[in-house]
């Protein structure tokens, strides 16, 4: 797929912190704004942008001290990225957005969705976790990154001797996400290109907090009162166990699933067919 071509924009956050966002595309859908996963990553939607130019206008943005956006140091919160989001979408005057996030960037659209329902025209949950607490799926997780690794002796090997920091480091664990074997490592270095510094401070502040709110009775609450359309989508094949997002679908009022049968935790690359069909099916519902 040709690389999206997008012109750099700076928003400012209320509190001066700048952030690297773009705009690309065009099209009769509302607007499309994409939030990335990590925490402390940075935009990876190039081919998405590049699947959907043509249905919808398609904003990108790193976030808070992340990637092309400004260092700085924080605060890194949920209701912080929240904020960070809304100015984003005031920053393109953008009244209603539909609002695709994947893995960590799924909760921080849940949350935004949340606070601003009327602000979200409908809401895609790409590769998250649920709502349930971290017990659900995080120990299961590490067993099968650790499994997917010992797939080859040398790949887990070499990966526990770099560096937390290293990109090849990242390469290698990232290669886990994909199905098929021969392709993950080209995969994962696509991943890794541009390469910036992981934010390792801001992961650990947002994932600590995750762990703090995840299961909580108000969050279940404020999803079951949630009346806006959402569609998630699955990989079936992602290390994560999908059986952690029925705390969430069980929630929500107006909820369609999508598992894709031979995709990982990034289903695009996989499946991007299949992907595109559901962003639609949840453009279409925000019309």
């Amino acid at each position: 797929m040709t690389p999206t071509r997008t012109d750099d924009e700076t928003v400012t956050a209320d509190d001066g912190v700048r952030l690297w966002a773009s705009r690309s595309g065009s099209g009769p859908g509302a607007p499309l704004v994409l939030c990335h996963g990590g925490p402390g990553l940075w935009d990876m939607f190039d081919d998405v942008a590049g699947m959907l130019n043509d249905r919808a206008t398609v904003v990108r943005w790193d976030q808070r001290c992340c990637g092309r956006s400004e260092p700085c140091a924080g605060p890194w919160t949920t209701a912080r990225f929240v904020t960070d989001l809304d100015a984003v979408r005031r920053h393109f005057a953008l009244e209603r957005i539909v609002l695709l996030g994947h893995s960590w960037g799924a909760s921080l659209a849940l949350n935004y969705a949340l606070a601003h329902p009327e602000r979200v025209a409908a809401l895609i949950y790409v590769s998250g976790t649920g709502i349930g607490p971290d017990a659900d799926w995080h120990d299961a997780y590490e067993a099968n990154l650790l499994a997917r690794l010992s797939e080859d002796p040398q790949r887990l090997a070499r990966w526990r001797e770099l560096p937390d920091a290293s990109r090849e480091r990242a390469v290698l664990q990232w290669s886990t996400e994909f199905v098929d074997l021969e392709q993950a490592i080209r995969h994962a270095e696509a991943m890794t290109d541009p390469w910036f510094p992981i934010n390792f401070p801001c992961n650990k502040a947002l994932n600590a907090e995750a762990k703090h709110t995840a299961g909580a009775p108000a969050l279940r609450s404020a999803c079951q009162a949630l009346d806006l359309p959402v569609v998630v989508v699955d990989g079936d094949m992602d290390i994560r166990p999908r059986s952690a997002v029925d705390s969430l679908v069980r929630a929500l009022p107006q909820v369609r699933r999508v598992r894709l049968a031979n995709a990982g935790h990034l289903p695009w690359v996989e499946d991007p067919y299949g992907f595109r069909d559901a962003v639609m099916m949840a453009m279409t519902a925000a019309l």
